[in-house]
């Protein structure tokens, strides 16, 4: 059996009948016997069953004798049972078995549970015997010991040792409660040879807190907000503050206190839960803004460990101070016709917060200012009123303004504030008189006109009027805006007059309005101006007729075929002088009627049908077109009406198409002048066609005088920079190399020739320009020609389709991809060049056999 001993106390022991050993025993709260330590440490066994055949129990303490009397009869009656009870011995025992097997059968006992081991943190007695373990299986020696668990041989490492013979435990450095506040371990006996002579059993060390920690406050500085003139008792803060002591003693048990407010005392702060709150009546932000409080933390109930933190409470501002004037009366001075000026400044006082709307003044105008010629605003910096004007002032009417004004707080104000002695204030405001622009009595000024008014006619009096009644002035006027020169002004009185007519198509006139801009000005000095604008309205008059469109038409001979000819009109005039027309056949020619009909279709158009055949060919009929003007305007007009077979679609036959022709109103006569014109025109121009043909050839011969045949004469001159390096004889670079010689050659007689491919009806080439004089000007030459040629609308571009003459069908040189299949030159026969005749005499002397 396994015992534990516990040194330097008395202490108890359960053990077997076969070797008594005296123990102190107190019983448990759950019905349990346990053997235990009354000093720091204590062990013991309990039983939660009867116990087996064998155990003796442990007897009460001797300084109880009753107790122990009774235990001794309750052991004798176990001795008759079988069983055997521990008496009294030793004062000091020295074990304890608390595992033990039951010799006999029986019930199976549940293993004694060893109560904890208590030790004080902080133990600086080291190497300190804890307990001591023993099992009576073996002989002193034979025994071996150990144990494991946290603080062993897991982390943290060597804490507790054991001695593996005599089962002593040591504590072998100091604990700290708030890092572990127990230990649960495992204790093994075993024999020299390994083997197992106990299970194992837990032995639990339980950590006693001392009061090594002092209390913390959560933070630094606290701080709190509360309004000025809180009642007492409202809560402003909680201050708040920790122990890492075992909170189930004293050593965490916390006191708070404020250490030092000022004087008077006017917060408080609950000990337990560390809540201020104000205690007394009198907080005032404008007397003290800001209170600085001194808080203290104690453990143990207020008289252990310490700690202190500051706690800032601010006042809040109310609105318990009403705004002044820092005067009665105010005097300010400005001048007439102006606005959006300041006149001055209004002072005031405010004691409440600055910024806050407690603070900030708000100016009303009660007297002196019917029509709203002033305002006060606050400015935001100074918190002062700033008097301005908007609307001008007017000296004649008014010198001098009288206001009462009144000064609120934004904010209302609080019940309790007294009422301000300067609430109130009187400004006076006047006003010097200055020389004003004149103001015309009606601006804009609208008047209309009619259209096409003769020069001199009236449009209207555009006068204005001084203000500065005490101050003999003339007005002159002139005009500043008038885009078309249309207009007059008398410069005396504003009288306007048209001085020539105005064009209905003017840009300047606008949906039928013309603006014109007229100024005025006074002889003061410095003179005024003042500007009108003058709006004058074209008034449309039906001074045009309609006409007809269009002017000819085709009609079917059979009236039930086709649709008839849509007419319509087109009127110069703008609404209402033009739509609806009215179509109507000539009263002046009652037969028209008999063949011809007109009916409307909407406000434009009209559709003309036949009543009944009539003969095939151009008819001209007489309509008479009216519009819807006041007076209305009519005009009549001759209608070409061709009439012709039709399909059954109602579309002129072919045979007709001579008919229509002749319905475009061109007499026979007419045609016959027309081509003799055409021919005499044709005869004029080829004598002038053969002379240009004459000088051109000279001029190709004056250029090209350095050939050697005629093979060119069909090669029409494009001013080409050149065929290659065999061609020499296309361009020839001496003439840019010495331009002096070419100076005759360059101004033909006659105008310049024309080019081939240059289109009938274009404008005639620029004239030939001067050739450049020296050889370092021919860069400048050639790029002048070329802009030259850009820029010459006589002839197209060259990346334009040219219109060659026609050479004829087929040609002896038959085609010319043969040239392109070959390899090579060296493949090619370029024989047959001397056969195609005299124009490729060249060619075959490049390429053909040598």
């Amino acid at each position: 059996m396994l015992s534990l001993t516990r040194s330097r106390s008395p202490h108890l022991c359960c053990h077997s009948a076969a070797g008594p050993a005296p123990a102190t025993c107190r019983n448990s709260s759950r019905r349990q016997r346990t053997c235990a330590v009354t000093q720091s440490g204590s062990v013991g066994a309990e039983d939660t069953a009867r116990p087996p055949h064998g155990r003796t129990l442990c007897p009460l303490p001797r300084r109880r004798p009753m107790d122990a009397v009774l235990l001794l009869a309750l052991g004798l009656l176990a001795q008759s049972l079988g069983l055997s009870v521990g008496v009294p011995g030793l004062r000091r025992p020295s074990t304890l078995f608390p595992w033990r097997r039951s010799p006999t059968l029986g019930r199976v006992r549940r293993a004694w549970v060893i109560p904890p081991i208590s030790v004080s943190e902080n133990q600086k007695r080291l190497p300190y015997l804890l307990v001591q373990i023993k099992s009576d299986k073996q002989e002193l020696g034979s025994v071996i010991y150990s144990i494991q668990g946290p603080g062993v041989d897991e982390e943290p490492r060597g804490v507790f040792s054991i001695d593996k013979f005599t089962g002593k435990v040591f504590l072998n450095d100091m604990l700290d409660r708030e890092k572990t506040d127990r230990f649960r371990l495992r204790a093994f006996a075993l024999d020299l040879g390994g083997s197992t002579l106990e299970e194992p059993t837990d032995l639990e060390i339980v950590v006693v807190d001392q009061n090594d920690n002092r209390p913390v406050f959560l933070q630094e500085v606290f701080t709190g907000r509360v309004l000025e003139g809180a009642i007492p008792g409202t809560y402003v803060t909680r201050a708040e503050a920790m122990d890492a002591d075992d909170p189930e003693t004293d050593n965490a048990a916390l006191r708070y206190s404020i250490l030092e407010q000022g004087s008077p005392q006017l917060f408080s702060i609950d000990e337990h839960t560390g809540e201020i709150r104000t205690v007394q009546v009198g907080l005032d932000r404008e007397v003290v803004a800001v209170y600085n409080l001194t808080l203290q933390v104690a453990d143990m109930s207020g008289d252990g460990l310490t700690a202190t933190a500051s706690a800032i409470i601010t006042l809040e501002d109310v609105n318990d101070n009403a705004p002044e004037f820092t005067r009665d009366e105010f005097f300010m001075e400005t001048t007439e016709a102006v606005s959006g000026v300041d006149v001055g400044r209004l002072e005031v006082e405010d004691r409440d917060l600055p910024g806050s709307p407690n603070w900030a003044a708000r100016f009303t105008i009660l007297e002196g200012d019917p029509d709203g010629h002033f305002v006060i605003r606050t400015d935001p910096k100074t918190n002062e009123g700033v008097l301005s004007v908007v609307k001008p002032l007017d000296y004649e009417s008014c010198d001098q303004y009288d206001l009462k004004v009144v000064v609120q707080n934004e904010a209302p104000l609080h019940v309790a504030a007294p009422r301000a002695e300067r609430g109130q204030a009187r400004v006076s405001v006047q006003v010097h008189d200055v020389n004003e622009a004149p103001v015309f009595q009606e601006n804009p000024l609208r008047t209309s006109l009619a259209e096409g008014a003769a020069p001199g006619t009236s449009v209207t009096t555009f006068s204005a009027r001084d203000p500065d009644t005490e101050q003999l002035q003339r007005l002159s006027y002139s005009k500043d805006y008038d885009p078309e020169d249309w207009l007059q002004v008398d410069g005396a009185t504003g009288h306007v007059r048209t001085q020539r007519v105005l064009s209905p198509a003017s840009p300047f006139l606008k949906d039928g309005w013309y603006r014109a801009i007229i100024l005025v000005h006074d002889n003061a000095s410095p003179p005024c101006t003042a500007t009108g604008t003058l709006s004058i309205e074209i008034l449309e008059v039906n001074d045009h007729a309609p006409e007809l469109s269009p002017p000819s038409g085709s009609l079917c001979s059979e009236p039930d075929q086709g649709s008839g000819l849509l007419l319509g009109a087109m009127d110069e005039d703008l609404p209402p002088h033009g739509a609806p027309f009215h179509f109507q056949l000539s009263p002046r020619i009652p037969e028209l009627a008999r063949n011809w009909s007109l009916s409307q279709i909407n406000m434009s158009h009209t559709r003309l049908q036949l009543r009944h055949q009539v003969q095939e060919g151009l008819h001209h009929l007489s309509l008479l077109l009216r519009d819807s003007g006041q007076p209305p305007q009519q005009r009549e007009q001759l209608l070409n009406v061709t009439v012709c077979r039709c399909s059954q679609d109602g579309a002129c036959l072919p045979g007709a198409s001579a008919l229509r022709v002749g319905a475009m109103g061109i007499s026979l006569g007419a045609l016959v002048i027309i081509l003799a014109s055409i021919i005499l025109l044709l005869l004029l121009s080829l004598p002038v066609a053969l002379l240009a043909r004459f000088r051109q050839q000279s001029w190709d011969k004056g250029l090209l005088q350095g050939l050697q045949d005629d093979l060119r004469d069909n090669i029409l001159n494009y001013d080409e920079q050149g065929g290659g390096e065999e061609d020499q004889d296309a361009y020839d670079i001496s003439q840019l190399r010495h331009p002096t010689e070419l100076a005759a050659l360059s101004t033909p007689l006659g105008r310049p020739p024309l080019r081939r491919d240059a289109p009938f009806g274009r404008a005639r080439p620029p004239p030939p320009r001067a050739l450049p004089t020296s050889p370092a000007d021919i860069v400048d030459f050639i790029n002048g020609g070329l802009e030259a040629a850009d820029s010459d609308l006589s002839v197209p571009p060259y990346d334009t389709a040219l219109i060659y003459d026609y050479e004829g069908d087929g040609s002896v040189a038959g085609t010319l991809s043969s040239i392109l299949s070959s390899l090579g030159d060296e493949d090619q026969d370029y024989s047959c060049l001397q056969d195609w005749g005299p124009r490729f005499a060249r060619l075959a002397d490049l390429y053909g056999p040598h």
